[in-house]
Parts: structure tokens; C-alpha cells; sequence
């Protein structure tokens, strides 16, 4: 069975870093298609943080430009969330994402993996 256990989060002052990581096990998950972080803030919807594709481009939400970098270890099928400079609004629970594929029926369909979310507190 496919797993994608996230580590990482926690409590940091404005200013600070961290290193969120997605560990993927019972697959290929993030060295085929693309996976990315989002997140969701209280009364929020989710929003998507950051993209990479499985040739190495990235993609991230205009709030995060300069201070996150996404990142992927294809031999550990990990991929990486590095948050430098955070702010108060980056508080959120944040998850991993993994584009796949699955079957359904005779097909083979396009599927989402999703990690358990891990918190990001960014205060005082």
C-alpha cells in the first residue's frame, strides 16, 4: 500500500526556516509525474504551494516566490518543501502531493496521493 509520511513542521518565529519532507513507500510516487506541496489555513481553502515536475521545473504560488524551494530525491522517492524566511501567513497545515496513476476497471486513471498534512506555525 502506497504511504506518503510527512515530517518536518512545527513552531517557528517570523524569520525562521524550516525543511518539510514527504517520505513515499509502496511505490514509484514522485520520480514519474509531478508532486508538489499545498496547504490550508484556518477558514481557508487549500492552495497549492509549490509544483515540481519529474524533470526538475518548479512551480510556486506567487506568495512563496523567493523564500520555499521544492525539491525531490528520487532514490528515497522523497521530495522536500524548504521555507526560509516565514512569515505569520504561511501558517498552515501543509501536504505533500504525488500525480499517479491507478486502475479503474480496464483503465488506468489519473490519481492523487496525499500525505497525513503536517502543521506550520509561524508566531511569536
Amino acid at each position: 500500500q502506497v504511504q506518503l509520511v510527512e515530517s518536518g513542521g512545527g513552531l517557528v518565529q517570523p524569520g525562521g526556516s524550516l525543511r518539510l519532507s514527504c517520505a513515499a513507500s509502496g511505490g514509484m510516487i514522485f520520480t514519474i509525474y509531478n508532486a508538489g506541496w499545498y496547504r490550508q489555513a484556518p477558514e481557508k481553502q487549500r492552495e497549492l504551494v509549490a509544483v515540481i515536475s519529474s524533470g526538475g521545473s518548479t512551480t510556486y504560488a506567487q506568495a512563496v516566490k523567493g523564500r520555499f524551494t521544492i525539491s525531490r530525491d528520487n532514490a528515497k522517492d522523497t521530495v522536500f518543501l524548504q521555507m526560509n524566511s516565514l512569515k505569520p501567513e504561511d501558517t498552515a497545515v501543509y501536504f505533500c502531493n504525488g500525480k499517479h496513476v491507478r486502475r479503474s476497471g480496464a483503465l488506468w486513471v489519473p490519481y492523487d496521493y496525499w500525505g497525513q498534512g503536517t502543521q506550520v506555525t509561524v508566531s511569536l
